[in-house]
């Protein structure tokens, strides 16, 4: 049961994520509160694992989740139910091919699609940052405090001027994942 039900889950999200691996985070973030299968803390490591590895990151937290929940054939089975829509979209569009090509209407729906994807990486990019960054603590009734992690954005600062240097733009990534892991564990400390 719980390999139909990583399918189903990851099938819809590979659905409606549209725009790569991080419009598939908010749909992660429904499905810890969902299913359980991961918390909140969890979903960043898996974001931050799945990006230091290669391949999709969508695919990478599919798999991750499913070996976390099921084991090998988990891991499996819900990269499967992850990819199987687009799998299924684009054998759709090649026997149509010529049809679609010429159409205002699928132009229109393509163009239509551009601000769905836009705005999934926004929202994306917010639970990050609101996952890893801020803390959201009660201080009365219905009000609460919230809490920057200024370690956590003085690291963004120094990336991001880091990555935009045209000397250290040239860094093998490898680098990258390496001086990010020191980081983190200086982070920890």
């Amino acid at each position: 049961m719980i390999y139909l039900q990583l399918f189903i889950e990851f099938f819809k999200t590979g659905l409606f994520a549209v725009g790569g691996g991080l419009a598939t985070v908010p749909f992660l973030v429904t499905m810890a509160e969902t299913t359980g299968w991961f918390t909140q803390a969890e979903l960043t490591n898996m974001i931050a694992i799945s990006e230091s590895t290669p391949g999709p990151l969508g695919v990478n937290m599919a798999t991750y989740v499913g070996f976390e929940t099921a084991g090998p054939l988990g891991a499996v089975i819900a990269s499967m139910g992850l990819i199987a829509p687009s799998i299924i979209v684009i054998l759709i569009v090649a026997a149509f091919l010529q049809r679609f090509r010429s159409s205002k209407y699928v132009q229109y729906v393509f163009y239509g699609l551009r601000p769905a994807s836009t705005g999934l990486v926004a929202a994306a990019c917010w639970s990050v940052i609101s996952i890893s960054m801020l803390t959201f603590l009660p201080m009365g009734d219905s009000l609460l405090s919230i809490v920057l992690n200024w370690k956590l954005l003085l690291l963004a600062v120094i990336l991001y001027f880091c990555t935009n240097h045209a000397k250290l733009k040239k860094l093998h990534p490898v680098v990258w994942i390496a001086l990010s892991a020191v980081a983190g564990i200086l982070f920890q400390l």
